[in-house]
C-alpha cells in the first residue's frame, strides 16, 4: 500500500471548537489506519493471522470505505448507492476477496470515499439530521452523531489493525 508512514498524522487540537475537534479526531484515526497498513505486501494485507477471525488489514480498509460511504452519503445525504463490496448474500463481503485484491485498489476506493465524505459534511451544521433512516435501526441521526460514531468506528478497528500488524511483523505503536 502506498500510504503514509504515520508521520503525517496530525495530533488533534486540544482547544479547538467542536467542529474542528471532530474533524481533527476523525482525520487522526483515518491516518492511523493507513499507518497500520504502510509498508506491507498485498499478501500481508490480505492475511488473516487471528484465526478463526476473518479480519485482515485489507478487509478493514475496504470496510471503512463502506462505512464512510454509508454514514456520510447514504444516511446523511439520502443518496441511493450500491454497496462497494458487501451484498445481501454476503454482508461481510468487504472481508471476502480473492488473491487478486490489492492494497492499492482498496486504498484508492477508501481515499475516494473519505474525500466524498468530507464533501458531504463540509459546511453543514452538526445539528443537521439525516435524509435517510438507518437501515438497521430505522432512526434519524444528526451529523454530530455520525462524526462521533465514525471516530468510534475507526478507533475500534484501529485496535484490530494494531493486533493484526503485530501478528504480521511485530510492529507495534499507538
Amino acid at each position: 500500500m502506498t500510504i503514509n508512514d504515520g508521520s503525517h498524522r496530525v495530533e488533534p487540537a486540544t482547544t479547538a471548537d467542536e467542529r474542528d475537534m471532530l474533524d481533527g479526531w476523525l482525520d487522526y484515526h483515518r491516518s492511523t489506519l493507513t499507518w497500520k497498513c504502510q509498508g506491507l505486501s498485498d499478501e500481508q494485507l490480505r492475511s488473516t493471522p487471528l484465526l478463526p477471525s476473518e479480519l485482515s488489514l485489507l478487509g478493514l480498509v475496504r470496510h471503512m470505505a463502506e462505512v464512510e460511504r454509508y454514514w456520510f452519503r447514504e444516511i446523511m445525504l439520502g443518496e441511493e448507492l450500491p454497496e462497494l463490496y458487501s451484498t445481501d448474500e454476503d454482508p461481510d463481503g468487504d472481508f471476502h476477496f480473492t488473491d487478486k485484491a490489492t492494497g492499492a485498489q482498496a486504498e484508492e476506493v477508501w481515499r475516494t470515499e473519505v474525500e466524498l465524505a468530507r464533501q458531504a459534511a463540509a459546511g453543514r451544521s452538526l445539528d443537521l439530521t439525516s435524509e435517510a433512516e438507518s437501515h438497521r435501526r430505522g432512526e434519524v441521526f444528526s451529523l454530530r452523531w455520525v462524526y462521533h460514531h465514525m471516530i468510534e468506528e475507526y478507533a475500534r478497528h484501529n485496535g484490530h489493525a494494531d493486533l493484526l500488524r503485530e501478528h504480521l511483523d511485530g510492529a507495534t505503536g499507538e
